[in-house]
């Protein structure tokens, strides 16, 4: 029965939506990194993986191009902003590197979270 929300038989909620998917996240493991694409910077747009780890995460460390609203669903991450745009200040990808490294090392569950598609350009 469709209760004109398009949800049948009343309120879905999104564990429930991805019970039904049978999708069950990676978890991060601690002193581990993990390279993530921010797809085209709609936060609605981001892949159910990517939306898992970012939840998870306690750092992340994202580019320029990376939106705000994509950034704000790593609501409980510290954050690590490296720049990356043509012609801007940015950090060298040596000590960015060394910074997910280090973190790493710190025990933290990592997301470098680039815009777009992590492995054209990155």
């Amino acid at each position: 029965m469709n209760d004109g929300t398009g949800n049948r038989g009343g309120n879905t909620t999104i564990e429930q939506a991805l019970a039904r998917l049978n999708f069950k996240p990676r978890q991060l493991e601690p002193g581990h990194v993990w390279l993530a694409g921010a797809g085209p910077g709609d936060p609605g747009c981001l892949t159910l993986e990517v939306l898992a780890a970012l939840g998870q995460c306690d750092a992340l460390v994202y580019d320029a191009l990376v939106s705000r609203d994509v950034v704000a669903v790593a609501a409980s991450a510290e954050l690590f902003y490296v720049g990356k745009r043509g012609g801007q200040p940015s950090m060298k990808q040596d000590d960015i590197t060394a910074l997910l490294v280090r973190l790493a090392r710190e025990g933290h569950r990592v997301v470098r979270l680039k815009g777009g598609d992590p492995y054209i350009f990155g």
